[in-house]
């Protein structure tokens, strides 16, 4: 922009002084660097706020629908070509624009996979009031009423300052809950307000010994605060099940390592595996502890679902040790992140779908489902994906790409590198200043409340008065072009407490070789 202005001003001056002529290219730099001025100036684009002049031609192309949009979509939502532009409809709920279109849908709904909501002939009225979830089993004295959807976890540092405080902003007008992610508990997670749910991954940031282990008096210090209204150990991502978390050292400063306990500069590669715990039991008396050193405020996991072996393991050691997590975030294998091998993204642990399903009839079977809240994360961005998510077995949801978008994401893909053009996932200051939080906090909220309007009114449309009365006939899957089966057509639901008195055939193995002091794919 410097360059620009003073070349304005040169060809000006030759309009002044040598010729008239130069007056034509005179007009041309002065309007560039007029409009370069106003884009560092704005708030609303963070794109021309770093990229002044030149941004404006990427929004000249994305509005040229729908052919050369679509092209400019980075990656597409899941794999598969967009049912609708998802992204351009976060950012129209996120700026309170109707995401309203003319014409039909864009989807095949002759497609091989393809999913549908049941209407009713007989719709309800949308109800006033929006539902909250209890959180709190028998060993919790501190519940929390948890919204229908919530900030997936993200950490500080694979998110920038300015991005943590937009969403836990957001999440403090909206209130909802704001996860911390594994990265640790930030000055900016608390400087807003919002509700808090503090992840602790593998690596203890935030409650770190010197040798990487879990220090207990740190977490119950930061576990006090009234802004963590819960807090959960995250076991496994949906995007990378069996490695930990990597933030690649050229975004390591002086701030997030001390905010990480780790070296400034150098990448920070959590374990892959915990400390505290190696066994089913362990785990559960592990999550015990944590209860008592937070005060008794609800404590959960978070896992991508590998073997169901495993899941009634753990089932098995919390009916033994009479401990259940007060809620468990089924993490989705779609799910996304700031750096993983392809290998891994693409090739291991559950889709969200049969996670959740795995999850739920493992707890209904052992009798704990009403002992514990489930959560759904991987790849939610509208009204409809929370609710085919609430149908499948989930009490609440979690989103982060699409936070992200509310905040400003292009998905430009530059997470890892502190590129970022928009000021989401780097620390550069220039780059992070991009990104105003008094412009994106609001967006993140209208775009979480837009959306849980959007589910509500979808029930509605269903004939039911809210999550409660869902059920899994409601949620329709095509096989093949002549052929449509429900939810509970296509997937075994267990009755409380079926596992304990007589476990179905394709159960039944899994059952009697799940042993509580094992961890065994």
């Amino acid at each position: 922009m410097t360059v620009l202005a003073a070349i304005s001003l040169a060809v000006t001056g030759f309009a002044v002084l040598v010729s008239s002529w130069w007056w034509i290219p005179a007009v041309v730099l002065l309007a560039l660097a007029t409009t370069g001025v106003h884009d560092l100036l704005q708030r609303q684009h963070s794109v021309l706020r770093n990229y002044p002049v030149l941004g404006h031609v990427r929004f000249l192309l994305e509005s040229i629908r729908p052919e050369l949009q679509q092209y400019f979509i980075e990656r597409n939502y899941d794999g598969r070509p967009f049912d609708r532009d998802v992204r351009s409809m976060v950012y129209e709920r996120s700026k309170g624009t109707a995401a309203e279109e003319a014409f039909g849908t864009e989807r095949d709904v002759y497609a091989d996979g393809h999913d549908f909501l049941v209407p009713s002939i007989a719709p309800r009225p949308v109800p006033e009031a929006v539902p909250t979830v209890r959180i709190g089993g028998p060993g919790c004295t501190k519940p929390y009423d948890m919204a229908l959807l919530n900030v997936s976890a993200m950490s500080f540092g694979s998110l920038s300052a300015n991005a943590v405080l937009a969403l836990n902003r957001g999440a403090a007008l909206g209130g909802f809950a704001h996860d911390t992610g594994e990265g640790g508990l930030s000055e900016y997670h608390l400087r807003h307000g919002g509700d808090l749910v503090w992840e602790i991954g593998t690596g203890y940031f935030g409650c770190r010994t010197e040798d990487g282990g879990f220090d207990p008096a740190q977490f119950a210090e930061k576990a006090a605060l009234d802004q963590v209204k819960c807090v959960s150990l995250k076991l496994s991502q949906g995007a990378k099940p069996g490695i930990g978390g990597v933030l690649p050292g050229e975004k390591v400063n002086a701030e997030i390592a001390r905010v990480r306990g780790s070296p400034k500069g150098e990448t920070v590669v959590s374990p892959p595996y915990h400390k505290v715990f190696s066994t089913p039991r362990e785990l559960v008396r592990f999550i015990a502890r944590m209860r008592e050193l937070a005060g008794g405020k609800p404590t959960g996991l978070k896992l991508c679902v590998g073997s169901r072996r495993e899941v009634l393991a753990l089932c098995k050691a919390m009916l033994d040790e009479d401990v259940t997590p007060d809620f468990v975030v089924v993490d989705g294998s779609e799910g996304g992140t700031g750096a993983a091998p392809l290998e891994f993204a693409d090739h291991l642990g559950q889709p969200l779908s049969e996670g959740l399903l795995t999850l739920h009839n493992a707890l209904a079977g052992t009798g704990l489902r009403g002992r514990i809240r489930l959560g759904a994360s991987g790849k939610i961005a509208t009204g409809s994906d929370m609710v085919k998510r609430l149908i499948q077995g989930a009490d609440y949801t979690n989103s982060a790409r699409a936070m992200m978008f509310a905040v400003g994401c292009i998905q430009a893909q530059r997470c890892h590198t502190n590129t970022c053009p928009t000021g989401v996932t780097t620390h550069d200051p220039r780059r992070a200043r991009a990104l105003d939080v008094g412009d994106k906090a609001p967006r993140v909220h209208r775009f979480q409340r837009a959306t849980v309007e959007s589910a509500m009114k979808i029930m509605a449309a269903m004939g039911v008065d809210g999550p409660h009365e869902l059920r899994p006939h409601m949620l329709r899957h095509r096989i093949d072009p002549a052929t449509i089966r429900s939810s509970d057509e296509l997937f075994e639901r267990l009755a409380s407490g079926e596992l304990l008195e007589s476990p179905p055939a394709d159960w039944a193995a899994d059952w009697k070789s799940a042993d509580p002091d094992r961890f065994a794919p």
